[in-house]
């Protein structure tokens, strides 16, 4: 991942709605929600989740599949881990270390 990819999932997450929905996402896995799931569980109007999937998808970290009639809505693991991995790439000066740790491993 580059910086413009990194800023724009950064930007695209930092709003309250939208990281919800890509929380709601990450805990549901590959199998993903409909639209109309997403808006039940996180009771957002459909105009205002619309908008919000839209941003999280041009920001690369969902995707949409058609299944029947309906999106399916699913996390992008892959650019999640991604920009996990930009944010930690020169972590603790070089030195191993696990990103849900607060300390460096020496």
């Amino acid at each position: 991942m580059d910086t413009k990819q990194a800023l724009s999932a950064l930007a695209s997450l930092a709003q309250e709605h939208r990281l919800a929905v890509f929380r709601l996402l990450v805990q549901t896995g590959p199998d993903g929600l409909a639209a109309s799931k997403i808006g039940e569980q996180l009771a957002l109007a459909p105009s205002s989740l619309s908008f919000h999937l839209k941003e999280l998808s041009h920001a690369g970290l969902i995707s949409a599949r058609q299944q029947g009639r309906f999106l399916i809505y699913s996390a992008d693991i892959s650019a999640m881990n991604g920009l996990i991995g930009f944010l930690t790439e020169n972590c603790c000066g070089g030195q191993p270390c696990s990103p849900t740790s607060t300390k460096c491993q020496p």
